[in-house]
C-alpha cells in the first residue's frame, strides 16, 4: 500500500507543477493561460498565423495596434469557468468576446488546435478583424456567414493553414433546422424573429451562401457586387436582386451545393504565414493569484459580485503590496465596487512602482471622472480628472481612451467640445471601431454638427451590427429619417437614439 501511495504521489507531483499562469505577448494578441509554456506559445503563434491568413485572403492591410488595443485572450481550464464568467444566459456558451475601446477581451476554455473552442475564438476574431479594417457596413448574413467561413479553419501538421472548410458544426442546423430561403436570409427582419433552432439554421445557411459565392465559378464577383450595392445605400434585398438575380434559382443551386462532396477550402503555405516575435513570461506569484479578479473585472460584474470581488482583491493586495500589477488590479476592483478614493490610492501605489502601468492610469482617470460629476467646482475637478489620461497619452499615443475622455469632459460640463476634442473622438473610433458605445458617441456628435453624411456611415455600422440590440433598431430608424428628409432636426434624431 505504501509503495502504491508513493507511486501516486510521484506521479501527481509533475502535474501540479503545470498549473502556472503565463502571459504571451505578440503583435495582435495578449494571452493569459494557466498551461505549459510551450502550449501558450504555440497558441499565440497560431493566433498570429490566423491573423496573417486573414490579411492574405481579404487583401486588407491593417495597421499594427497599439499595445493596449490588442485582443486579450483569457484561457481558463474548462467550460464551467467560462459559463461562470459569462453569467446569466451562459449555459451553452463555450467562449465569448467583449469589444471595448478600453481593451477587447475573449474568454475561452482551454483551447486545443482545431477544436470547437478554437473555432469559436476564431469566429469572434473575424468580427473584430473585419470591423477594424473595413468601413463597409455589412448585413447580418454577411458578417455571420463570413465569420463562419473564415473560422472553419484547420492548422495542418506541416505548418500550413486551411480556411473556408465545410462548417460541419452547422450541418445539423442546415439539415434539420428551419429552411431559410435566400430572400429570408437577406431580409433584415428575419434575424430578429428566429427561434434558437432557427438561429442555428440562419448561421448555417449564411455560411452556405457565403461559401458558395466564394467558390462558384458562375457566381464569381457577385458577393463583391452585393457589397458594392450596399455601400451605395441599397437595402439588402434590392442589393441581392441586383447582384444575384433570381432568388429561387439561387436557392436551388444552394440545395445542390450542400449535397456536394467536393466542398473545399483555401490553403495557405507555412512560408506565407510569417509572424512577429512572441514573448512569453511566467506571471509573478501575486499576478497569478489576482488573475480571477482581473478576468471578472474585465468581464463585468453586478453590484453584489463587485462587493465580493473587491474583498478578494484586497486580501491578495495586502500580501503583495509592492507588485504594481496587483495594486492596479485592486484599483479596478475598487472602482467597480464604487470606491473611488480607494481606487485612486491603489492606482497611485501601482504608479509609484511602475510609472508605465496603463491600467493604473485608466482606473485613476475613471475614478476622478466619477468624482467630478458631484464636484462643486467642476472646471477644476475635470481638469484634475483628465490628467491621468493625458499622462497615458504620452506613454501610448494611440490609446483611444485619452482621446475619448478629452471629449467626454466637455460634454459632462455641458460645454461645446472643441474642434480638437471632436477630431480626437473620431480618431479614437479609428483606433477602436469595434466599440459600439464609442461609435454611438461619435454619431451623436456628428448629428449635432449636422454632418449627416458622416453620421450615416457610423449609424449604418450600428444598424447592421449582429449583436446591436435596441441600438441597432434605433439606428435603422434614424437612417430612414436621414435618407428620407433633407432638413431633419438633429434633436429629433438624438431623441430616437437615446430612447
Amino acid at each position: 500500500m505504501r509503495v502504491l501511495q508513493l507511486f501516486l504521489v510521484l506521479f501527481l507531483l509533475p502535474m501540479a507543477g503545470h498549473a502556472k499562469w503565463f502571459e504571451s505577448s505578440s503583435d495582435h494578441f495578449v494571452v493569459y493561460a494557466d498551461d505549459r509554456e510551450k502550449n501558450v506559445r504555440r497558441f499565440s503563434q497560431q493566433l498570429e498565423q490566423y491573423h496573417k491568413a486573414l490579411t492574405i485572403l481579404t487583401q486588407l492591410s491593417p495597421f499594427k495596434p497599439s499595445p493596449s488595443n490588442r485582443v486579450t485572450v483569457f484561457v481558463v481550464k474548462n467550460k464551467s469557468q467560462v459559463k461562470k464568467l459569462f453569467g446569466d444566459g451562459g449555459r451553452a456558451v463555450a467562449g465569448f468576446y467583449v469589444p471595448r475601446a478600453s481593451g477587447s477581451i475573449a474568454i475561452v476554455s482551454r483551447v486545443k488546435t482545431n477544436s470547437i473552442s478554437m473555432n469559436m475564438l476564431l469566429h469572434e476574431y473575424v468580427h473584430h478583424f473585419m470591423i477594424s479594417n473595413s468601413e463597409i457596413a455589412s448585413p447580418k448574413w454577411v458578417t455571420e456567414g463570413g465569420a463562419e467561413f473564415f473560422s472553419a479553419a484547420k492548422f495542418e501538421r506541416d505548418g500550413s493553414l486551411t480556411l473556408g472548410l465545410p462548417a460541419t458544426h452547422r450541418f445539423l442546423g442546415l439539415s434539420i433546422g428551419s429552411k431559410i430561403t435566400v430572400k429570408e436570409l437577406l431580409d433584415p427582419q428575419t434575424f430578429g424573429s428566429l427561434s434558437s433552432r432557427g438561429l442555428d439554421s440562419f448561421y448555417g445557411r449564411s455560411w452556405l451562401l457565403y461559401h458558395y459565392l466564394n467558390f462558384s465559378k458562375s457566381r464569381k464577383g457577385q458577393l463583391n457586387e452585393y457589397q458594392h450595392q450596399i455601400s451605395l445605400g441599397q437595402n439588402s434585398l434590392a442589393a441581392g436582386k441586383a447582384a444575384f438575380g433570381d432568388f429561387g434559382k439561387l436557392d436551388r443551386e444552394l440545395r445542390s451545393y450542400l449535397k456536394s462532396r467536393k466542398l473545399t477550402g483555401l490553403s495557405i503555405r507555412k512560408e506565407a504565414l510569417t509572424i512577429g516575435n512572441v514573448a512569453v513570461r511566467q506571471l509573478r506569484e501575486g499576478e497569478a493569484k489576482m488573475m480571477d479578479v482581473r478576468m471578472r473585472s474585465r468581464r463585468g460584474v453586478n453590484p453584489a459580485g463587485a462587493l465580493e470581488l473587491v474583498v478578494k482583491a484586497r486580501k491578495i493586495a495586502d500580501r503583495y503590496p509592492d507588485d504594481p500589477s496587483v495594486q492596479s488590479a485592486l484599483a479596478e476592483a475598487e472602482f467597480i465596487a464604487g470606491n473611488d478614493a480607494a481606487a485612486i490610492i491603489a492606482s497611485n501605489l501601482a504608479l509609484a512602482k511602475d510609472d508605465k502601468d496603463v491600467n493604473a492610469y485608466v482606473q485613476k482617470g475613471y475614478a476622478l471622472f466619477r468624482q467630478a460629476r458631484e464636484a462643486k467646482d467642476k472646471a477644476t475637478a475635470y481638469k484634475k480628472a483628465i490628467a491621468p489620461f493625458l499622462a497615458l497619452n504620452k506613454i501610448e499615443n494611440d490609446h483611444p481612451l485619452p482621446l475619448m475622455y478629452n471629449h467626454i469632459r466637455f460634454v459632462a460640463q455641458k460645454k461645446a467640445p472643441s474642434r480638437n476634442a471632436i477630431e480626437g473622438l473620431e480618431r479614437a473610433l479609428e483606433l477602436a471601431p469595434f466599440d459600439r458605445g464609442l461609435r454611438f458617441r461619435v454619431a451623436l456628435q456628428q448629428i449635432k454638427d449636422r454632418r449627416y453624411d458622416w453620421a450615416e456611415r457610423n449609424l449604418s455600422a450600428l444598424a447592421f451590427d449582429p449583436h446591436g440590440g435596441k441600438l441597432s433598431v434605433a439606428s435603422q430608424e434614424v437612417l430612414k429619417r436621414l435618407r428620407g428628409e433633407k432638413n431633419v432636426d438633429p434633436s429629433e434624431l438624438i431623441k430616437i437614439l437615446k430612447e
